[in-house]
């Protein structure tokens, strides 16, 4: 994707810099456009915990990368296997992080310890190119759902659709899931707006959907996370796209939390709902979402305090309940199956069921 009109991907090698790796510093966007050169395994877990990198196919692929900043260090067995445990602790509910560790781990275990830092800063640009192109094919199955609703619509009416925290490409390494459909609807000239929910605590609607359409030129409104259902029920959201952090063969999704409540508010007004992933996203190991996939609890603080811009252009940050209240921050929440419409994968879309998903990935 570009930003004024230069391209990026949201990680990417300075070969001539020690080969480190370098990303976009997520906590500061969207007053401002820092880069993070990160050159130790350590730097790497800190970015992921402190969410200067999120996303979660792009912590995987990032993550991968600090495996190969480990190995530069030491190239041992034991640096191998406890280098990748403390990268795979730092989020626990995306898959993707745990996903691109054991296949870095995979890859690396039978190859020469002399041999290991070339081959990790390879296999990771693997994983990179190949969640790109995934994500691109995700958005072409999805411009396939949106050219649908767009015959439907009266001529020069909006085809609006609604998405919930950020899935787009600051959140993958290039072009995004529940973005990416959006993102080729608006280039191939069909007339959509997109309701973006704030996505308390964190905003990561308010902050980074809203930027990165904004940057794109694709028309948006922000919303508050509640007004959801209210614009559903006066028939103003055609569609609502989400992303997931995770996905289990059954078909249940682990998104931001405040996901569910907007299904549910779906399919009360029968507005489709779509979960946009690549296939690293599915967890084949767990069938019920709610039972058995860890939420994040996040810090009090994200909730008790805001990030904001001054009228003088200063970025602060501020205060917004009583001294002494207490503050409960789960950062996850589960939609079960039942509430899905469907799944848009690199493979195709498919009902969020075992047997839709085993469909497209028969062989898992």
């Amino acid at each position: 994707m570009k930003i004024n009109g230069t391209p990026y991907r949201s990680v990417w090698l300075n070969e001539k810099d020690g080969w480190s790796v370098h990303i976009f510093d997520q906590t500061r966007l969207p007053f401002s456009l820092d880069i993070l050169r990160l050159t130790t395994p350590q730097a790497v877990a800190h970015a992921i915990c402190t969410m200067q990198v999120r996303g979660a196919p792009l912590i995987g692929a990032v993550a991968a990368y600090g495996l190969a900043l480990a190995l530069r260090e030491d190239a041992s067995d034991t640096s191998l296997e406890n280098q990748a445990s403390m990268l795979a602790a730092t989020r626990p509910t995306a898959i993707n992080l745990r996903w691109a560790i054991e296949r870095m781990l995979t890859h690396l275990r039978p190859t020469a310890p002399a041999q290991r830092v070339a081959a990790a800063y390879e296999e990771a640009g693997r994983i990179c190119d190949e969640d790109a192109a995934q994500n691109e094919a995700i958005g072409h199955h999805g411009l396939a759902l949106i050219r649908e609703i767009a015959k439907t619509k009266k001529a020069g009416s909006p085809i609006n659709l609604l998405t919930h925290c950020n899935a787009g490409w600051i959140a993958t390494v290039d072009w995004g899931t529940a973005l990416a459909p959006i993102y080729m609807a608006h280039d191939e000239g069909l007339n959509v707006h997109v309701w973006v929910d704030e996505t308390r605590p964190r905003n990561q609607g308010a902050a980074l959907t809203a930027w990165e359409l904004g940057s794109h030129g694709v028309p948006h409104t922000v919303i508050v996370d509640n007004a959801g259902g209210h614009l559903m029920q006066h028939g103003q959201v055609d569609m609502v796209i989400v992303g997931t952090d995770r996905v289990t063969r059954t078909g249940d999704v682990a998104n931001k939390i405040g996901t569910y409540l907007k299904a549910l508010a779906a399919h009360d007004n029968a507005i489709p709902f779509w979960v946009a992933l690549p296939s690293t996203t599915i967890d084949w190991t767990v069938a019920d979402g709610v039972q058995e996939i860890p939420i994040e609890e996040r810090a009090a603080s994200e909730v008790t305090h805001v990030s904001g811009k001054t009228a003088d252009g200063t970025v602060t940050r501020v205060q917004i309940t009583p001294d002494g209240s207490t503050a409960a921050n789960p950062a996850f929440d589960v939609t079960p199956a039942r509430l899905v419409t469907g799944l848009i994968t690199e493979r195709g879309t498919c009902p969020a069921t075992e047997q839709g998903l085993r469909g497209l990935f028969p062989e898992t």
